[in-house]
């Protein structure tokens, strides 16, 4: 029995499964007959000439004569197809000293879940709120601007699905990515993450998953513990033997012999305690920004033409890049089609937005970050964590300027051109809440990011119709595409400390909700093997 597998497969945008499929045998000579099973693998839509747009699918054949298989492989478009499926770690009897996750976001999660598969009953630490709780005190300072003293939403460290909305693209091929996407369907995300080009589960599904997959670790014997945060280490003969942790009734301490460290890059506080206790850290680059917003319907018409509003297509992204002669590399990122920008604060006196969509993807704006690369060169010094008070400085600038109320400070492109403060708005209007104040955003960028935003702007709206239309958007400021700081470590995934692993976005390996639950699932292995 031989899996054949179908590329390159065009297909209308009304095309049903059973079409689909269809087409994939056609593609490759075979009858209906020749196929006991058939299995959609990727479904992309190819809008390289809007008049005539359409998927671009491919497709697994189950094909049991080999004769036929054999013959089939020669056709243009199709290959055998060998899976090689990545199994979570199998059970092993529980160690007498549990291993510890810090941090619930995608690698905290996804490490905590490999290790309650494997039956060691982690203890899995979030320093915020559970999830519903924080969603709510973040619904109330998006309406208000106030944040609540007793609530942890300036904290912006862990908790997947506060700040995100479940993108899961990604540029690493680790054979893990399949198995995180399958996790989370099995957990409750929409079935066509396992299919789709830029798979996506949306805000409002993805807090409900993320649920789901924690009660799974519960259910195997691990331990989850909210507003828990990590505030010493107790180093034994030079190794990890306990963590200190403040918790609702006092600080207590957690015998452990391997902790990871999966903080998310917010979490500068926990970072630097793991510096001072000796973790070696270097500088890292990361990018410093702004959102740029346009009404949907015409990022849709310009990426889809007369085919925009099908109902098969939904809201239509985009991913811009350039390099203007005298500036930096500019480009897009996380792009949010018919989504909002929204507040990502993580302490008081700071400003940071970010951006999300919903599943639907049907709010009445599209926004993406619009970011220009920075690195040691633009710090003040070379101490490894000067990165964050890079951060920390444009951040207060930008609270400052839209009035040290949490309003966010935003210009019309028109203006950012001309160099002149923005006074009133066009037709676009923003989506930040709890509001945005009209002002000059140049007081809250470095010099070369500002220099090559202008630059980039006009390029962009060669590439992408409207682009650069007067009256979009543009909110500020956006510094945390990315963790401004690398912790060391060895080939088998544990830092200058024994017994601590440094994982994900917060450690610098990861760029993404995929690449850092896959890189969480790699250090809970390194732990399996080293326990």
């Amino acid at each position: 029995m031989s899996v054949l597998r179908i590329s390159s497969v065009a297909v209308p945008l009304s095309a049903t499964g059973e079409e689909i499929f269809a087409a994939a045998r056609h593609k490759a000579g075979l009858k209906e007959s020749d196929v006991t099973a058939c299995r959609l693998v990727k479904k992309s839509v190819d809008a390289r000439k809007k008049e005539m747009v359409h998927f671009t699918v491919t497709v697994e054949l189950t094909v049991p004569n080999e004769k036929i298989a054999a013959r089939t492989i020669k056709r243009p478009g199709v290959a055998l197809f060998t899976p090689t499926p990545v199994l979570f770690p199998k059970k092993r009897p529980a160690p007498d000293t549990p291993p510890v996750v810090v941090g619930s976001g995608p690698a905290g999660l996804f490490a905590a879940y490999t290790l309650a598969v494997a039956g060691v009953r982690p203890v899995l630490l979030e320093r915020g709120q559970e999830v519903d709780k924080r969603r709510a005190d973040v619904q109330k300072f998006r309406e208000t601007g106030v944040l609540d003293p007793t609530s942890n939403v300036q904290y912006g460290e862990g908790g997947a699905g506060t700040f995100s909305d479940g993108k899961l693209t990604t540029g690493i091929k680790d054979p893990r990515c399949r198995l995180v996407l399958e996790t989370l369907a099995a957990c409750g995300a929409p079935e066509e993450i396992l299919w789709e080009q830029k798979p996506h589960i949306g805000t409002d599904r993805l807090c409900q998953t993320v649920k789901t997959m924690r009660q799974k670790i519960i259910e195997l014997g691990g331990t989850v513990l909210f507003s828990h945060r990590v505030t010493d280490l107790t180093l034994k003969n030079g190794a990890l033997s306990s963590l200190t942790v403040s918790t609702p009734t006092g600080e207590k301490e957690i015998p452990c012999r391997q902790a990871i460290f999966a903080v998310g890059h917010s979490a500068s506080d926990t970072i630097e305690m793991l510096y001072k206790k000796g973790l070696s850290t270097i500088q890292k680059p990361f990018a410093v920004g702004v959102r740029i917003e346009h009404p949907r319907v015409m990022i849709d018409r310009s990426q889809y033409g007369k085919f925009a509003g099908h109902p098969a297509l939904g809201a239509a992204d985009y991913k811009l890049s350039c390099r203007p002669e005298t500036g930096r590399g500019v480009y897009t990122f996380c792009m949010c089609p018919g989504g909002e920008v929204v507040a990502a604060a993580s302490a008081p006196g700071q400003l940071v937005v970010n951006g999300m969509s919903e599943h639907a993807r049907n709010a009445e704006n599209s926004n993406s970050a619009l970011l220009v690369g920075v690195g040691p060169e633009d710090f003040e010094n070379s101490h490894p964590l000067s990165g964050f008070d890079f951060q920390k400085r444009w951040e207060e600038a930008a609270f400052i300027l839209g009035g040290r109320n949490y309003r966010a400070p935003a210009q019309l492109v028109g203006d950012f051109l001309l160099d002149r403060p923005s006074t009133a708005f066009g037709e676009v209007r923003p989506s930040y809440r709890p509001g945005v104040t009209l002002s000059d955003l140049r007081e809250c960028l470095p010099q070369p990011v500002a220099h090559s935003l202008k630059l980039a702007l006009p390029i962009f709206g060669r590439q992408l119709h409207g682009f650069d239309r007067p009256d979009a958007i543009l909110t500020g400021v956006e510094t945390r595409s990315s963790s401004p700081v690398r912790l060391l470590r060895d080939e088998e995934g544990q830092s200058s400390v024994p017994g601590i692993f440094p994982c994900g976005e917060g450690a610098g390996y990861a760029g993404g909700i995929l690449s850092a639950a896959v890189d969480g699932i790699k250090c809970a292995e390194w732990v399996l093997k080293e326990i």
